[in-house]
């Protein structure tokens, strides 16, 4: 699948993977903060953003979509970032292709299994709006508001609107699929073998995604993973404190050189 991507800077490539309901747009900020340094790329994942839709999405599907980024775009040692599902579809590449990846940041996801509920009430949410007979986005706003009743998510929600063609909203994220196949990204990684490059966990200090029994085998996949907590933060740490975010990245890449 030809991933949709934004790309910035030049130098050592590095590769950033958003999260579930996210897309490139999201980590633009952030992105141009590392293109000071790196040939950054922002991907779409699939189902997600400017990216195909497809029926099929587990993260053995978003690993094969990644290596055919980097063959395509002729990549090689390349730093692998991703966020919550993109964490673990890093997991999954790094432990797949170790001999394409330089340096492995995952940020406040663990291996384990997760409880897939709430994100299905979400996706359940947005597929009963009725979009198609909608003309503003405060009427998407209204629906979603009778079963999600924090305003900060249905406004990171409501950037997945876009227009069709006919000038009709529509969503941009494929909710149909990811609601038929989201106890596949609550899969746990598993793999007989080890990354053993240079690796990092960033989590954010008021998250509950990682818990300390958690870095116990997330260390056994990745021997020489490091981690840093982010004082104050939530799971959406690289919003919250962006350059705290960004310092604890950069510090790594320079110490791991």
């Amino acid at each position: 699948m030809k991933l949709h991507y934004r790309r910035l800077g030049s130098g050592q490539p590095m590769i950033i993977l958003h999260g579930l309901f996210g897309m490139s747009d999201n980590w633009m900020s952030l992105g141009r903060k590392f293109a000071a340094h790196y040939n950054v790329y922002l991907l779409d994942l699939r189902n997600h953003g400017q990216s195909p839709h497809d029926p099929h999405f587990d993260y053995e599907a978003l690993s094969d979509d990644l290596l055919e980024f980097i063959n395509d775009h002729h990549l090689t040692n390349t730093i692998l970032l991703g966020h919550s599902m993109g964490g673990k579809t890093a997991m999954r590449f790094a432990l797949n292709y170790e001999d394409l990846i330089d340096k492995l940041i995952v940020v406040d996801i663990a291996a384990k299994a997760y409880d897939t509920s709430r994100f299905k009430t979400i996706l359940q949410s947005m597929k009963s709006v009725p979009i198609e007979n909608i003309s503003t986005r405060k009427e998407i706003d209204y629906y979603l508001s009778n079963t999600i009743n924090n305003k900060g998510l249905r406004q990171f929600l409501l950037k997945n609107i876009s227009r069709d063609d006919n000038n009709n909203f529509v969503w941009k994220l494929n909710v149909e699929a990811l609601l038929n196949n989201i106890d596949n990204i609550s899969q746990k990684i598993e793999s007989d073998k080890a990354f053993i490059k240079p690796a990092l966990l960033i989590t954010g200090e008021k998250s509950d995604y990682v818990k300390d029994d958690d870095i116990i085998e997330l260390k056994r996949l990745f021997p020489a993973l490091q981690n840093i907590t982010i004082p104050n933060a939530t799971h959406w740490l690289h919003a919250e404190a962006p350059n705290d975010f960004y310092w604890a990245v950069i510090s790594f890449l320079d110490t791991e050189r």
